[in-house]
């Protein structure tokens, strides 16, 4: 289930003249028995809502005060979220013939045409209050306050994203609660400004549109309006035919990003997930040969001396920004697949709970979703979204889990290749074949929509060592991954484990041995291929073919570029 909350304003949007009626809380009970939980969030002062209003049990919070208050009916617990202004502003606005006027625990609330008079007070006095209209009322509330802080808070009570909310409401204060929320409902009653920003609006007004929203909510989770909400897409790139800006959705899309070895598949995902740390999407990624520093927002779980614990996985992601890497380096080939179908059951049991992890990202996913895995052919892809999968071949990977995808971004010069991996893996046929991609470009394929592939320059990460772990620099590699120096007759095994110990040997060894695998461009390939420093592969590459160097510069030269994108203080080339 994507989205398990659903947020109400009270007055003209459950209610007509201040009442609910029957239908609106026969659908408001329909919405709860799904599993959905309802928050109700108002202007209104809570006593002035219990007057008219009796059914606060519906409701696991009610935020009350346009976002200053917290009410959990259960309970009968009271929150102010903020300090009500003092009472000289109260008497101020009274000996001023400010009248209605109602005094909250934060809220000071009166009705147009007395906005005027308030501003003054406000200014006069020389305070920081923030004035808001709802329909003709005039709330004041302190700087910050309003429906989507309210919001905020009562999400962090119930330790959900606001990323698994739909919010309907109807009027000028409503816009704050609509905003804040994944996908933001007016009912047909709602003010011009707020239908024309609303994701959706409803044919029915007052709580008609609601019940409308409720039977849609439970029968599809809204799976039809994907394509049409766009707002929390993410920016990725920008269309090479035409410039227009190139956008991956935030969640509920399978993504499949593949490329050879040094292609520019690493910046693309260091991109994609600064995006979704910076827009707070909860994500959970997996590595396999344990390579990634922890990325934004996110703790490493797992070493080279231990598989990640899902227990302490299912404790962090509690917290709904919390995402986290999961290292499996210390698994075998054959270990990780069973160990990822463990966690693919945990992580669809917790969305359909909590609706999070929002994406799942699998580094190297031809290492954990491999074509003879048992995953590969289990319900569990037919019922997976939020996938977003790294991979030097496609083919390489189970074809039910190809057949799943709704974007293929593929890089470097097998793009076409990949492509017609995927085609072939569905059965369906596709358009299209392009040049050589240029360095930084992407072949995007959206089979949601069956268009035809499109070229894309990417966006790259801002922090390009987004893949380059501590393990890198002082840690112990595996014999595998690590970088021996054998020399042009084989003779020696020097093994260097990490960076450090690269650069310790690398000054000690004789001329004939470094230059044997500079000629062979081993180091570029190490740096490149096993340790995913693609820049650094590309920068010592063109090193590695400059003859005239010496021994002694072409070593300082690589050392220089080492030292320059690592902090290696002990080391000396």
């Amino acid at each position: 289930m994507r989205y398990l909350v659903l947020a109400c304003d009270y007055d003209g949007t459950l209610a007509l003249h201040g009442r609910v009626d029957d239908a609106t809380i026969a659908a408001l009970e329909r919405c709860r028995a799904s599993g959905r939980k309802l928050l109700m969030v108002t202007g209104r002062r809570l006593e002035e809502l219990a007057t008219v209003f009796d059914r606060f049990d519906l409701f696991e919070w009610i935020v009350a005060e346009n976002g200053a208050l917290l009410h959990h009916p259960a309970t009968r617990k009271l929150h102010p979220l903020a300090e009500r202004p003092g009472d000289t502003f109260a008497a101020a606005l009274t000996d001023r013939g400010v009248a209605p006027m109602d005094v909250g625990h934060v809220i000071i609330a009166t009705w147009e045409p007395h906005e005027t008079v308030v501003l003054a007070t406000i200014r006069d006095l020389g305070l920081e209050l923030q004035v808001t209209f709802n329909k003709g009322a005039v709330m004041v509330l302190p700087p910050g306050v309003n429906k989507a802080s309210g919001l905020a808070a009562a999400l962090e009570e119930l330790g959900i994203s606001r990323h698994n909310v739909v919010a309907v409401g109807d009027a000028e204060n409503d816009h704050a609660l609509l905003d804040a929320a994944e996908v933001g409902v007016a009912v047909a009653n709602a003010v011009p400004m707020l239908k024309e920003r609303a994701d959706l609006v409803t044919v029915g007004d007052h709580g008609g549109g609601v019940a409308e929203l409720i039977d849609r909510l439970v029968a599809s989770d809204l799976s039809e309006l994907s394509a049409q909400i766009t707002r929390h897409h993410l920016p990725l790139g920008n269309l090479v035919a035409d410039g227009q800006d190139f956008f991956l959705p935030a969640q509920g899309v399978n993504v499949l990003l593949a490329g050879t070895s040094g292609s520019g598949k690493t910046p693309i995902a260091g991109a994609y997930v600064e995006q979704l740390t910076h827009h707070g999407y909860q994500f959970c990624a997996i590595d396999p040969e344990g390579d990634l520093i922890s990325l934004p927002g996110a703790v490493v779980i797992g070493s080279v001396q231990g598989a990640p614990d899902l227990e302490e996985v299912a404790k962090l992601w509690q917290k709904p920004t919390q995402s986290v890497v999961l290292n499996l380096a210390a698994l075998s080939h054959h270990e990780r697949p069973a160990w990822f179908a463990a966690l693919a059951a945990q992580i669809a049991d917790k969305r359909t709970r909590a609706g999070r992890p929002h994406v799942l990202i699998v580094y190297d996913a031809h290492l954990v979703l491999p074509s003879t895995a048992k995953l590969a052919d289990a319900d569990w892809t037919h019922r997976t979204k939020g996938l977003f999968l790294v991979t030097d071949d496609a083919k390489l990977l189970g074809a039910e889990v190809l057949k799943e995808l709704d974007y293929v971004v593929a890089v470097g010069e097998r793009a076409n290749r990949i492509m017609q991996a995927v085609a072939d893996a569905a059965k369906i046929k596709v358009e299209g074949v392009v040049a050589p991609l240029a360095p930084g470009e992407a072949l995007i394929w959206n089979r949601g929509l069956g268009q035809a592939p499109f070229v894309t320059r990417m966006a790259r990460a801002k922090v390009e060592r987004s893949r380059h772990h501590r393990l890198a620099v002082d840690g112990e590699l595996p014999p595998e991954r690590s970088f021996f120096f054998r020399g042009p007759e084989g003779k020696l095994k020097l093994r260097a484990a990490n960076l450090k110990s690269f650069l310790e040997l690398a000054s000690g060894i004789d001329d004939d041995t470094w230059t044997h695998h500079l000629r062979q461009a081993d180091y570029s390939t190490w740096f490149r291929d096993v340790l995913h420093d693609e820049a650094l592969g590309e920068e010592v590459a063109a090193i590695e073919q400059q003859s005239e160097l010496s021994p002694a510069d072409s070593r300082g030269a690589i050392a220089s570029l080492i030292e320059a994108r690592y902090t290696l203080p002990d080391a000396k080339a």
